[in-house]
């Protein structure tokens, strides 16, 4: 947690941007508090919320989106898979003003990325599909862990999911929202199991059934 959270503050900006950093600690219980207080002594311009107990990713998310006092929002996992480095050019379409959500892609980069599972990126690639038939979208990386969004995008949704669903969830809701949607390619260092990746195949089956909830079925 250390680690990411000085990268994200060290991590270069559009000029003009002030940075505001919203950790969600999702009911950890390995010293992962402590050092996200210690985090926001040290740098004021963090701002922590604790749950008392691990809900998942859509509910750690949903709080952030609703501390958060930017009018942008970059997603960060806490995991060293994506580099803060790039968040210049993942903020860059909604800076122009040309996009109200930016989707990284680890799929369409001349970046670098470790080469892992050839299950994970199938059904990767098999949610994108089904995510695209509903929002007529033609995404490539509907799971990568970078998403921005301008916060009046946010306001406007009603988010559910408490699990990984929300990845598709963000993405259906938006689309429906007609929002400027664009694409841009990262480096990714994904992991392993042994290195701690936590998604597994019944993730994959839940992210169906979220599709279909929220492409077919059209919930709010």
């Amino acid at each position: 947690m250390g680690i990411i959270a000085e990268k994200a503050q060290k991590a270069a900006l559009p000029a003009g941007l002030d940075r505001e950093i919203i950790i969600v600690d999702d009911g950890s219980i390995d010293g992962s508090p402590e050092i996200i207080k210690a985090l926001a002594v040290k740098y004021k311009n963090i701002k922590v919320s604790f749950h008392d107990k691990n809900y998942g990713k859509g509910k750690a998310l949903s709080t952030g989106f609703r501390e958060a006092a930017g009018d942008m929002i970059i997603i960060q996992d806490a995991d060293l898979e994506y580099d803060p480095s790039e968040y210049e050019k993942l903020a860059a379409p909604i800076v122009n003003g040309t996009a109200d959500v930016v989707l990284g892609t680890r799929f369409i980069s001349a970046d670098i990325r470790r080469v892992l599972f050839f299950r994970h990126y199938l059904a990767n690639k098999l949610l994108t599909f089904l995510c695209n038939i509903f929002s007529n979208l033609n995404l490539s990386d509907i799971e990568v862990g970078y998403k921005v969004f301008r916060k009046s995008v946010l306001d406007r949704l009603n988010l559910r999911e408490k699990g990984f669903g929300i990845e598709p969830e963000l993405v259906l809701k938006t689309a429906r929202l007609k929002c400027r949607i664009y694409e841009v390619g990262i480096s990714y260092r994904g992991r392993t199991y042994e290195e701690g990746k936590k998604i597994r195949w019944h993730d994959a089956l839940k992210a169906v059934v979220v599709i279909l909830k929220y492409g077919l079925f059209r919930i709010s």
